[in-house]
């Protein structure tokens, strides 16, 4: 059990800090790959790809993370990542071959599979168990703020600069991470409630069914965001406000600070159940303003209400994940969560393109409601109707000192 209800200590701090510099480190690269491949082939196929590669190669190794950090102590498994992915970046400066470049995402991806993975442990191991709603909340928002400045930042620099400028800068980013790590204590191995001596095997380490779920419903949610984050700026186009898209992410970052802090409080206190319902409709009226958009006050107002939803649901269902899982199982929930969320973006991203090439942008977002009204219609049979087939905790105050988040 955690040794104190303090939650902003020193260890805290830098772990926020590194999730922050990683993740603006990883989207300045996200959106510029693309771009860069794009501008020099003229093949905005090839572009994708860049991203594609990326997500898949992440999603292919979460699976396997669970089991190397119960072999390989976690800070130095972090380290040699770090300089795993700074060596493939590096790699990347002054190339232009498509195949080469995609060689090195792939390895970039599988990297950031395990940094990923092994923060967010990090960050969970040291939260207090009462307070694992707004500690994960923070978390997040240290990743999702990184996340929103990362390609804006990308495509400015663009403008004016080469993109061998973005891999320099990315490489210090990774640095600094790397740095910022070396003052991190590595987090003790959690001893198994069984005195065992039998082997855990692989699907024990990759998955858990108690995280099963909560990662299947980030899923229905990140599908959404794909669609978002992927086809915005062609909604602007349709819409012929173009120049506001920067806004509509402006508005959803500064929501998502201001929501996530207080929706994690009321997770620690009142569970999920009064969270999920009012902020999932909010994604609906958010995504049913973008289908109606055609000005710029509309648009801010959709990016207000995506934004509670964005900053409210997807830290909800992580702490849900993490805190129904025992401590030495929290690698395999994480692992989880980001796979989902991963995957959702994925198909968000393809699958909606497709949509909207046989409609419009306009479509696309009114079809995505779709998605939140599956996951609401999920969320309801499986926590309210009906019984699930394991037992969740309502909220982190009902955990027993036994499972020792």
């Amino acid at each position: 059990m955690n040794q104190t209800s303090k939650l902003w200590t020193a260890q805290f701090t830098a772990i926020v800090l590194m999730a922050f510099l990683f993740f603006l480190c990883l989207q300045l690269l996200t959106a510029g790959f693309p771009a860069f491949i794009t501008d020099v082939k003229n093949n905005p196929a090839q572009g994708g790809l860049m991203t594609t590669v990326f997500m898949a190669a992440a999603i292919a190794t979460r699976p396997f993370v669970s089991s190397l950090m119960q072999k390989i102590d976690n800070k130095k498994l972090s380290l040699i990542s770090l300089v795993f992915i700074a060596i493939s970046v590096g790699l990347s400066f002054g190339q232009d071959s498509v195949g080469f470049l995609l060689l090195l995402r792939v390895f970039h991806g599988m990297g950031f599979g395990i940094i990923t993975t092994i923060f967010s442990t990090m960050a969970t191991n040291i939260i207090p168990t009462h307070r694992l709603g707004e500690g994960i909340g923070y978390y997040g928002l240290a990743t999702s703020v990184g996340t929103s400045l990362g390609p804006m930042l990308a495509l400015a620099l663009l403008q004016v600069f080469t993109f061998n400028l973005l891999i320099i800068l990315s490489i210090a980013l990774t640095v600094s991470t790397l740095v910022l790590n070396l003052f991190v204590k590595a987090p003790k191995k959690a001893v198994p409630v069984k005195n065992t001596v039998q082997k855990v095997s692989f699907k024990e380490h990759a998955f858990d069914r108690k995280a099963f779920t909560p990662a299947i419903l980030t899923a229905f949610f990140s599908i959404t965001l794909g669609g978002v984050i992927s086809f915005l700026r062609e909604l602007g186009k349709e819409a012929n406000i173009v120049a506001s898209i920067s806004l509509f992410f402006l508005v959803l970052t500064i929501m998502m600070i201001l929501v996530r802090p207080v929706s994690g409080r009321m997770f620690d206190k009142y569970g999920h159940k009064v969270i999920i319902y009012p902020a999932t409709i909010a994604g609906i009226i958010g995504l049913s303003l973008l289908a109606f958009t055609q000005n710029t006050l509309t648009l801010l107002i959709a990016a207000v209400f995506y934004g509670i939803a964005y900053g409210t649901v997807t830290p909800t269902l992580q702490a849900l994940a993490v805190s129904s899982v025992p401590k030495e199982k929290q690698g395999t929930a994480n692992a989880m969560y980001f796979s989902s969320m991963d995957l959702g973006m994925a198909i968000g991203s393809t699958g909606l393109g497709i949509v909207a090439s046989y409609t419009s942008y306009h479509f696309l977002y009114g079809f995505s409601v779709v998605f939140l009204l599956g996951l609401l219609l999920a969320y309801t049979l499986i926590f309210v109707k009906g019984k699930p087939a394991v037992k969740y905790v309502e909220s982190p105050r009902e955990i027993s000192g036994d499972i020792g988040i």
